[in-house]
């Protein structure tokens, strides 16, 4: 049995110019990616990207007894990934789509498949 609040994957939370990371492992990353773009080798870092992989599935809206609209419930949630780091190559003008991996999760590995599948992003696993 795991202790409360320890990590599945004994991952520790790490804080690293006042942004708390996931893991180490990701912190780290953080740090070489920021002396990349200080260095001029990369732009535009952003962290925690979503890409929705797919859509939520509602019911369709329908008219109300007084002419407003009535909201479709919603049917399914969206499925939806969250990249670690997104950022540009200067000298080739890339974008790379970037995850931190220690453990590649079966619901990851799907997720890596629909990102190829529907946004034709080839995830790079740190």
């Amino acid at each position: 049995m795991r202790k409360r609040g320890a990590s599945k994957y004994h991952s520790k939370k790490t804080e690293v110019d006042g942004i708390t990371f996931d893991s180490r492992k990701e912190a780290k990353r953080y740090v070489k990616l920021k002396g990349l773009m200080e260095d001029g080798v990369i732009t535009g870092l952003q962290r925690q990207v979503k890409y929705i992989l797919i859509p939520a599935q509602k019911e369709p809206d329908t008219l109300g007894k007084r002419g407003g609209m009535i909201k479709g419930k919603t049917l399914e949630r969206e499925c939806s990934y969250l990249a670690d780091f997104v950022y540009t190559v200067c000298e080739t003008g890339e974008t790379i789509v970037e995850d931190t991996k220690g453990v590649k999760t079966p619901d990851y590995i799907i997720k890596r498949k629909l990102m190829l599948w529907v946004h034709k992003i080839r995830i790079r696993e740190v």
